[in-house]
Formats: structure tokens, sequence, C-alpha cells
């Protein structure tokens, strides 16, 4: 979805011709996606932490396990282990950003993705690079790896599925100040385009929305909207009252399956040998 973003109407598509001659060999492949995707979807996963090793070998069941811990994820092949293709992205923007040097100007683009499952898990990832498709690609990685749970709650009485944000909470970034607000169920939405995208993708049916600064800049306009989402866990409300154990950390549980399964170094120094 994203990759097709800035060639939609271009290349990818082909803009309705070209596909008679060929048999509709486009088709297929989804969107305009290429050969590359493909071939990238084959190539098997080799974990390189603990925890991709853990993911991939069935000992972490949940990614909420992951999160209890607050374990940090280094490798997007993680979050695709356990969201998979409920995963949706959307490229929020892509700006140009230009450097002076003694030789003139260096320009550079600047790429949004916003990623979510539109059911509690939402992320932002931010790349800049010399070529459109490089800064999205790297964008969706960093979107991945950014991915956080959302909690939901009720406007009033706790009847049927959780449907808004549990309380009023505030994200900013530069002078952008977002703020969230609990509606009633039916109410939608109430917001600009970008924190309505996000809290779309977070899974959150109704919100109002209060904001104020420069909201122009939709680079901090969305990373505000984003501190707010991820503020939802941070606030300790009388249904999270209840004592609960801390179970022993998966690298402490699986210890002994880690140092029995250790891979083999492929980064050896060849330095001595020579």
């Amino acid at each position: 979805m994203a990759d097709s973003g800035p060639t939609g109407g271009g290349f990818g598509s082909r803009g309705g011709f070209g596909r008679g001659g060929r048999g509709g060999r486009g088709r297929g492949r989804g969107r305009g996606r290429g050969r590359g995707r493909g071939q990238k979807e084959d190539k098997e996963w080799i974990p390189v932490t603990k925890l991709g090793r853990l993911v991939k070998d069935g000992k972490i069941k949940r990614l909420e396990d992951i999160y209890l811990f607050s374990i940090p994820i280094k490798e997007a092949e993680i979050v695709d282990h356990f969201l998979g293709s409920a995963l949706k992205d959307e490229v929020l923007k892509i700006m140009p950003v230009q450097k002076q040097t003694r030789a003139g100007q260096r320009t550079r683009f600047k790429a949004f993705v916003a990623m979510g499952d539109y059911n509690g898990h939402v992320g932002l990832g931010v790349k800049c690079s010399k070529e459109v498709a490089t800064a999205i690609r790297g964008a969706i990685i960093l979107a991945k790896l950014s991915i956080i749970p959302v909690r939901l709650g009720y406007w009033g009485n706790k009847i049927g599925t959780p449907h808004t944000v549990p309380c009023k909470i505030t994200g900013k970034c530069g002078s952008v100040l977002v703020r969230l607000i609990p509606a009633p169920r039916g109410t939608g939405i109430v917001s600009a385009p970008v924190p309505k995208k996000l809290l779309q993708m977070a899974g959150v049916s109704d919100c109002y929305t209060s904001a104020r600064g420069a909201t122009a800049t939709l680079g901090n306009f969305a990373k505000a909207t984003f501190e707010a989402i991820s503020k939802t866990y941070s606030y300790l409300s009388p249904d999270m009252w209840p004592e609960v154990k801390l179970t022993k950390i998966p690298f402490q549980e699986f210890s002994d399956y880690l140092s029995k399964n250790q891979p083999k170094n492929q980064f050896t120094s060849t330095t001595g040998t020579e």
C-alpha cells in the first residue's frame, strides 16, 4: 500500500493502459509492487536477537507478552510474525528537505508512514533518504518497530466493546499540542485528517480532539497524536488497581534453551588467520 503511494498514478498502475498486450501480467502482483516484493517474501527470516529467536521458535505466543516486560523490539519481522496481514500502512506525506553544502544544495526525501491493524496496535515511522522508494521502505520498517498497544475505554456505561479513549490524554511535539477526549458511542472521530487516520488505525471508533500550535507542520502533528495515543496505558485507572504478579522475563525463563541453541557466529574475525 505504502510502496505504491508515490507511484500509484505513474509506473505501478500504468494508468489503465498497457495491460492488454501483456496478458494481465501486472494484476497478480498487487498494486504495482513489482518483482522486488515477491522475492523479499520468499527469503527466510533468520533472527539476529534473542527475542527474535524465541518468537520464531514459538516460545513467545503473543505480542502482549513482549509489551508486558517492556522488551525493545529490534527486528521488524517480529511484528510481522504476530500481526502479519492484519497490518495496513499508509504514506502520510513525502516532503523534500535540503541541506546547504559548498557544492550547492543536497536534496533528500522525508517520508511519514502510519501503520496499524485497526484493532489496538498503531505505529509511526519517519525516514529520510536520497530516493523516495528507499525513504518509504525505511519508514515502513521503523513504523513496525514503533508499534505500540492502544488501550480503549468507554465514554459512559460499560456496555458492549470499548470504543473510545479511556480518559483525556495529551501529546506534544514542537509547538503542536493534541488532546484526545472520550466521546459517546456513534460520534465518530472528530478531528483533522492526520489524527483521524492514526486513531482509525489504532482501532478507536469515537473520539473528540483538540489541537493548538502549528498543525500545518504535518510531521509534528502526527508525532503529537502518536505520543497521545501511546499514553493510554500510562494512566492508572481503578480497573488497573488489582496487583498482577509478574512471571519470569522470557530471557530468564528460556535461558537454557537460548544457551543450547546458540547460532553459529557468522561474523568471526579473520584478521588473526591471515
